[in-house]
């Protein structure tokens, strides 16, 4: 009886120590899983809604914000967070409150985190709504402005407001996702939790590297395992055993080490071999460095004596051959086939640069790889397909010399996203550009061409347009000098074999002296219709928003399948045919009533119902603003890319099995 009695106790106590061990106090905060995108739906309530209160309740707590206009500074970013900007500053390691801080930098935000009424973990905000009715919503709100820190079902449970009842000055409390350690956490010494948004590329280890924490802490406090999938733009918590400083994601690398001070040898006898070990090693490094010098000295001297020969004028059979083997460098074999002056003024100084640095066609193999340019070459226009060393190239026939400008734009342009010049000739007055081969031909070829029975599935078409943000975002941001594209539509927009998008077309790219990066005037107003910025139409301005303009029209094309501009024939009785246009379509499809069945008429019909409403909502309200016609109300093409990639990384994860048609979050 007694052993049945301990038996009984034994199993009572394991019972305990096992639903202690599961309880509140020392579960861990369930990763979001891409949920947060759902805004109507309940199953993932707890998830959405904020990190379960299972600690302390309030703690010191860590936001991370990647810097974005005109949140980029320690001040815009504390108004907006509800925060301390002194704070902000320091542990920033910025100058002043006001400092600008360069775009998409992270920062790191401390926050008081409380256990809400609900039950929840979170900081408290307050955002004024702003622009015109339905220009944001909970979704927007929550995944942009707050960069998923908040969750729109959070904010829907949290304001007395529905979504169609958002108006224009009206406050919204925004709920932060943060939390406080565990007790097992404290246990393991994690004094800290800090909410950092997952990067593109990120995996669980690279963050922990980030913040000095460990894989193993990352995953247990997010319930991950070793093979789990994270998303980027969602939020992931991070345990710290001390206060972060200022974090650099991809930091440059360490100066060198300052070399000890030299040393003087130790004195050894007269006579030893040590003494005159040191004896002969100093006379083989003096003699050493001498040869160096004189070496180098010869080396100088005859390249700078020596004069520059024009290559042989014979047609070997090796000349013959596109390219060299040994080399892989393409020559001219006769100076006649140029028509360069060589005198020297800066465009002839320009176009020696590129020759110089850019593979030089003879045209004899351009001719050859293309079969003589014929018709069964032309892939459009006066573009041909080419086969030069068994490899596809195409070949861009331009009557009239090319600007060096132009050239030596498209030699340092260096980004998977933008089409990449190989090499050129240029013949008695016309230039052949040859570049990279793209198989799927332009976007506009699959949107727009009613002969070809093929379509973009959605998940293609908003890669392809933050592929287009990207080389945008590059041409603006990190080249030296900056260039505004100015001809960006859809027949420029190409694909590759995997439909990875690369911009091309760069004949009126313009340069953005340092001086004069806010604006620019013109007189010649070129471009085509439906795209053309009205601020650029009417008055000539060029700001990196024309481009902007441009790709939200094209992001239009994306969404309905339609041409930028649509021509109705004329009625009987009518004086003229009727214009349509997609960047004034737009405001209509978003603006008034019904705005759910008006998105579903929008969208391109073969697209079927493969695609979610909620995304092609977010990415539609988008393409509105970059189509504004205040160029100040468009957004820069980093703020953009920030939405872009969250749309990219949400539309990975959807299936049509989550179809969010049935969802009531758009419009009436």
């Amino acid at each position: 009886m007694a052993a049945r009695t301990l038996q009984a106790l034994s199993i009572s106590t394991l019972f305990l120590l096992l639903l202690f061990a599961a309880s509140p106090a020392e579960a861990q905060q369930p990763y979001v899983n891409n949920h947060q995108l759902q805004c109507n739906a309940r199953e993932f309530n707890n998830i959405t809604n904020g990190f379960t209160c299972n600690g302390p309740a309030s703690c010191r707590s860590y936001l991370t914000f990647r810097s974005q206009p005109p949140y980029n500074t320690a001040d815009t970013i504390a108004k907006l967070l509800n925060v301390s900007a002194t704070e902000i500053q320091s542990i920033n390691d910025l100058s002043t409150v006001t400092a600008t801080i360069p775009t998409r930098q992270l920062v790191v935000v401390p926050a008081n985190c409380s256990c809400s009424s609900g039950g929840f973990y979170q900081h408290n905000a307050t955002y004024n709504l702003s622009g015109n009715r339905g220009d944001e919503t909970y979704f927007s709100v929550a995944n942009d402005t707050y960069q998923a820190l908040s969750t729109c079902q959070a904010m829907m449970s949290q304001n007395p407001y529905g979504e169609k009842e958002l108006l224009p000055g009206e406050n919204l409390l925004v709920p932060l996702r943060c939390a406080c350690p565990t007790e097992k956490q404290t246990a393991a010494k994690f004094r800290y939790l800090l909410t950092y948004l997952v990067a593109e590329g990120d995996s669980n280890s690279a963050i922990a590297v980030i913040f000095n924490s460990t894989l193993d802490a990352v995953n247990d406090a997010n319930e991950l395992n070793s093979t789990a999938t994270i998303y980027y733009f969602t939020p992931i918590l991070v345990p710290l055993m001390s206060e972060p400083t200022k974090i650099t994601i991809s930091p440059s690398p360490p100066p060198p080490a300052t070399p000890p001070p030299l040393q003087t040898p130790p004195v050894d006898p007269p006579g030893s071999s040590s003494s005159h070990k040191w004896i002969y090693i100093g006379i083989g490094i003096g003699a050493g460095l001498l040869l160096l010098i004189s070496i180098l000295a010869l080396c100088f001297y005859k390249r700078r004596s020596k004069k520059p020969s024009l290559p042989p004028s014979s047609s070997s059979p090796e000349q013959n051959n596109l390219t060299d083997s040994s080399t892989k460098q393409y020559i001219p074999t006769t100076t006649t086939q140029w028509s360069i002056d060589l005198s020297n003024s800066s465009e002839t100084f320009g176009l020696k640069s590129a020759i110089e640095s850019l593979t030089v066609y003879r045209f004899n193999d351009l001719q050859s790889a293309t079969s003589n340019f014929s018709d069964a070459n032309r892939i459009k226009g006066s573009v041909y397909r080419a086969t030069i060393n068994g490899d596809d190239a195409a070949v861009k026939v331009i009557k009239g010399d090319v600007s060096s400008s132009e050239i030596n734009l498209l030699k340092k342009l260096n980004h998977s996203n933008i089409i990449r010049l190989s090499g050129f000739c240029i013949r008695e007055g016309t230039t052949y550009l040859v570049f990279e081969y793209t198989e799927n031909g332009s976007i506009s070829d699959w949107l727009h061409d009613s002969s070809e029975k093929k379509t973009l599935t959605w998940k293609q078409r908003v890669e392809i347009a933050r592929d287009v943000a990207e080389a945008l975002d590059y041409l603006h941001n990190y080249i030296t000098p900056p260039h505004i594209h100015k001809n960006l539509e859809s027949t420029n927009v190409l694909l590759d074999s995997n439909f990875k998008a690369k911009i091309a077309n760069f004949g009126v790219a313009r340069i953005l002296d340092e001086g004069d990066l806010d604006l620019q005037l013109t007189r010649h107003v070129e471009g085509t219709q439906g795209y053309l910025a009205p601020e650029y139409v009417e008055n000539g301005v060029i700001t990196p928003k024309l481009d902007v303009f441009a790709f939200g029209v094209v992001v239009l094309e994306l969404l309905s399948g339609k041409e930028a501009v649509t021509i109705h024939k004329k009625k009987e009785g009518e004086a003229e045919e009727e214009v349509e246009m997609l960047c004034k379509e737009i405001n209509n499809v978003l603006g008034g009533e019904n705005v759910r069945e008006k998105l579903k008429e929008f969208m391109d019909s073969s697209l079927g119902n493969q695609y979610p409403l909620e995304l092609a909502y977010t990415m539609a309200q988008l393409a509105k603003s970059c189509v504004a016609t205040d160029l100040n109300s468009r957004p820069s093409v980093a703020q953009v890319l920030t939405t872009l990639s969250m749309i990219v990384s949400s539309s990975m994860d959807w299936e049509p099995s989550h179809d969010l048609l049935h969802s009531g979050s758009v419009g009436n």
